[in-house]
């Protein structure tokens, strides 16, 4: 599947902006789902992966970038539209490019 995910952009490649933060990641690489329970964080254990470049309720720009991915889809989880709507966990995740 395709879809979109916010990332930190590091001199060193791409990092997810909240759980397992310290991660890089890069174009073209294929990175399996892990587990990192975070304190404060719903448990649900995969990538989160936006169905549109857009999660109003996350701040953007400066050294946030969305990326268009592709995944394997693990579970769909319905999110308020204030939240960015449909929310896929993926059991893979594969960076195409950035986006925005």
């Amino acid at each position: 599947m395709i879809g979109y995910k916010l990332f930190r952009k590091m001199r060193d490649g791409y990092a997810p902006l909240f759980i397992n933060k310290r991660l890089r990641l890069q174009p073209g690489g294929t990175y399996p789902m892990e587990d990192h329970p975070t304190k404060g964080f719903a448990h649900r254990p995969g990538w989160h992966i936006c169905s549109e470049p857009i999660a109003p309720h996350l701040r953007q720009g400066g050294d946030r970038v969305w990326c268009k991915v592709r995944f394997d889809k693990l579970d769909v989880i319905e999110r308020p539209l204030s939240q960015g709507g449909i929310w896929y966990l993926g059991k893979t995740l594969t960076i195409l490019h950035e986006v925005i």
